[in-house]
């Protein structure tokens, strides 16, 4: 069996599982989801779906004058299929004024700057609905460091925080995600003609076969190199890997005497 084969009935009920029990212990019954259009968030949204009932998730648009019309159309799909409630926010007017202020801006900042801005948004309607937000990103972006912190990194509970990207495609698959979502090239949608692939320079396919002979199966860096796997492309994915290894982990805090935060503490019946 191909390494990355997952059972997806098994993980689709895996994670139905670990969402209702997260939003129990949170009090809570409705979830956001943040779409964009792709097969990372859809499948998020099929999931909360399932776990929560459709009555009980709330799909957010957040659209910047750039986006595709495309990834709108896609994340419409989810939402008619699902018939979840919906939300369509547009960022332009937020995010403008900052960009206008630093002319210079680089592209990498602006993608920064839309999903941060995008997560302001879903907070507030967490808040304005006593929701949790869910998250959507993938443990190949994760592992990577392909996120924002803050911004689309941010969330209550990950759902698919645990499945490489070719993972996702197949809970897609069997969840009954739109073909058109699983099969188009993945992208942030933050600026025109931006892809994930292209940013980063390598395929989902190739580089998550990689994690999960390192992350999964234990291997060493020459079990790689005698895989096939060129030390150039073994250098670039470690380097990425290590470069936003703090995206992966909270703020260290500073011990000035004190005992580090337990919540076990908490824990205790009164």
């Amino acid at each position: 069996m191909y390494a990355l084969t997952i059972n997806s009935p098994a993980v689709e009920n895996l994670i139905v599982d670990f969402l209702r029990e997260g939003f129990q212990k949170a009090g809570l019954s409705r979830a956001v989801v943040g779409l964009s259009g792709g097969i990372d968030s859809a499948v998020s949204c099929f999931l909360a779906a399932a776990a929560l009932g459709r009555e009980n998730v709330l799909g957010v648009r957040m659209p910047y004058k750039a986006s595709s019309p495309e990834s709108l159309a896609h994340a419409q799909m989810v939402i008619d299929q699902l018939k979840i409630d919906s939300l369509t926010v547009e960022i332009t007017p937020m995010v403008e004024p900052l960009i206008e202020k630093f002319p210079e801006m680089s592209s990498v900042r602006k993608g920064n700057l839309m999903a941060r801005q995008r997560m302001i948004v879903l907070y507030d309607q967490s808040a304005a609905t006593q929701a949790l937000v869910v998250g959507t990103g993938n443990k190949t972006e994760i592992i990577l460091g392909y996120t924002t912190l803050f911004g689309d990194s941010a969330c209550a509970l990950n759902p698919v925080g645990d499945l490489y990207k070719t993972q996702v495609r197949q809970l897609a698959a069997h969840l009954g995600v739109p073909e058109v979502i699983i099969h188009k090239p993945p992208s942030a949608d933050l600026w025109k003609g931006q892809t994930d692939e292209g940013e980063m320079g390598i395929t989902y396919e190739e580089v998550d076969k990689l994690l999960f002979m390192l992350m999964e199966e234990g291997k060493t860096v020459e079990d790689c190199l005698q895989a096939g796997y060129s030390k150039d492309f073994l250098k670039a994915v470690f380097a990425r890997a290590k470069a936003n290894r703090f995206k992966r982990n909270l703020p260290p805090i500073a011990q000035a005497g004190g005992k580090s935060i337990s919540e076990a503490v908490f824990d205790r019946v009164i």
